[in-house]
């Protein structure tokens, strides 16, 4: 989760819009930059950066597709790796007026088909529902590898999961995929306006029965995740939540980095010191932005209490060589995150 609880979320209609977007697979070679429909300053800080950030991998050689919140597919020669993909996106009521902590977990496994493909390898940084409520189908339908905490261990093994599919990692680890580099970056997630983390905890043993209710996932600590294809990259970084350990990212230096939004101010210069930490990346992309109890098959929508152009402006001043990219659900963008294919 990245969201302030205590923030009061407007309700609203949600407007229907009648088209379905189904992601493509292919790697797309480099386009023109996608510009979101946000502000000013988002077209600005990306403009102005895109001649002079740093070298960035070739096109051709990965290919990303955001799936809302913190979650992304990254194709890599015909090799699929996950991160935090929640798909299924049903209503909890947290925007609507009030979370419903007895709200049923449920997938959809028609929606997940259209969107993971053949998942090799599935990285999850956090236990919320937000992030892992659609692992379990996906590590059961396809055999992929899951890397994630003991306590998403206990969860999945809980849901029916083979434990010898799992694989428990705590900061730290550079594991090798034949030729997929994944390093494990212990992290944290963000926090409320009182400075205390949303539904935390851990499990040292699975529960006595297999979670039902988003009030069953506890946090389980926070990890981030830096992927590298192949020898030679891009390497992108990957946060699911909005706070970070700032001597665990010294020394990255990612080609992209998807920055989680924060809902507030709680965490002291979020935006510089990560940013600074992680050495100026190349591509800085912001996730963890949008409604995410709407469907993929929409475009995005913000989450009312995040300020995305707040968060854009700060990129663009504390790292004005960074191209800013904010990411669309229905567009396969190449290495370099430059927009290729649109499924409208």
């Amino acid at each position: 989760m990245n969201e302030d609880t205590d923030v009061q979320r407007p309700k609203r209609r949600i407007q229907a819009f009648g088209r379905r977007a189904v992601l493509r697979g292919a790697a797309i070679g480099a386009a023109a930059p996608l510009l979101a429909a946000t502000t000013d300053a988002t077209a600005t800080a990306t403009a102005t950066a895109t001649a002079a950030h740093r070298g960035a991998p070739a096109a051709g050689s990965a290919s990303f597709r955001w799936l809302g919140t913190s979650g992304w597919r990254i194709d890599v020669g015909g090799r699929t790796v996950l991160f935090d993909p929640y798909i299924t996106r049903f209503r909890t009521g947290l925007f609507d007026g009030g979370l419903e902590p007895g709200t049923k977990l449920r997938s959809d496994p028609g929606l997940i088909r259209e969107h993971v493909g053949r998942p090799e390898i599935v990285l999850v940084s956090h236990a919320h529902w937000d992030h892992i409520a659609d692992v379990p189908h996906i590590a059961k339908s396809t055999g992929a590898r899951v890397v994630g905490t003991e306590t998403t261990f206990h969860l999945l093994v809980a849901f029916g999961v083979d434990p010898g599919q799992i694989s428990v990692v705590k900061g730290g680890e550079v594991l090798d995929f034949d030729g997929i580099t994944v390093q494990v970056v212990p992290s944290l997630h963000s926090r409320n306006k009182r400075h205390s983390y949303f539904a935390p905890g851990t499990l040292n043993a699975p529960p006595a029965a297999a979670p039902r209710t988003i009030s069953d996932l506890p946090e389980g600590d926070t990890l981030a995740f830096q992927v590298t294809a192949g020898n030679d990259g891009p390497s992108a970084f990957l946060m699911g939540a909005s706070d970070f350990s700032e001597q665990a990212v010294q020394g990255l230096s990612p080609d992209l980095a998807m920055v989680a939004v924060p809902a507030g101010n709680a965490v002291f210069r979020y935006t510089s010191r990560l940013l600074r930490a992680l050495d100026r990346p190349g591509v800085v992309v912001p996730v963890h932005w949008d409604n995410f109890e709407e469907p993929l098959s929409e475009p995005p929508r913000r989450d009312p209490v995040m300020d995305l152009d707040g968060f854009v402006a700060q990129v663009h001043q504390e790292s004005p060589t960074s191209r800013i990219v904010v990411p669309d659900y229905r567009t396969t963008y190449g290495a370099d995150m430059r927009a290729g294919t649109s499924t409208a």
